[in-house]
């Protein structure tokens, strides 16, 4: 079965900017490379800029997803999954929290990865969405789960 394609429009920000494309057939993510990379946040974080920005359609979101390879790394992205809304024009950066940071120095250690110009550094997946209308109500219908929270499917 062939998939719909999305025309997405997306804007190099600076000249070395390398373009979103997936590695694999199938793949999900577009693959993000960096063009630069700064210590941020006092030397907390490590920003990774892409010198890409894209324009979601209305009824689409961004979501930007660390690489599997990460695992690899002391890096952490700083806010899990980052959303890029369709009114967002600007560049799409990645803050990544590293986890070798010196507290007293607040510098990084030995032990510290460092993404460079033109690493990839990240995913950008684009999904649509529904929008939502809430309904307040007294009760909600039992499941056979109720009110389990954390771990309550693992027992």
């Amino acid at each position: 079965m062939e998939q719909e394609v999305l025309k997405v429009r997306f804007k190099k920000l600076v000249e070395d900017a390398v373009t979103p494309r997936y590695s694999k057939e199938g793949d999900a993510g577009m693959e993000l490379t960096a063009v630069r990379t700064e210590l941020a946040n006092y030397g907390n974080q490590l920003k990774a800029y892409t010198g890409i920005a894209v324009e979601i359609p209305k009824g689409y979101v961004g979501l930007l997803f660390p690489r599997s390879s990460i695992v690899k790394t002391n890096n952490r992205l700083g806010n899990c999954v980052g959303v890029i809304d369709s009114g967002y024009r600007g560049e799409i950066t990645f803050v990544f929290d590293n986890i070798n940071i010196n507290p007293a120095t607040r510098k990084l250690s030995n032990y510290n990865y460092n993404y460079d110009s033109g690493d990839r550094v990240g995913q950008l997946v684009i999904l649509p969405f529904p929008k939502i209308e809430l309904e307040e109500v007294d009760e909600l219908s039992d499941t056979e789960r109720g009110t389990g929270g954390y771990g309550h499917t693992g027992k």
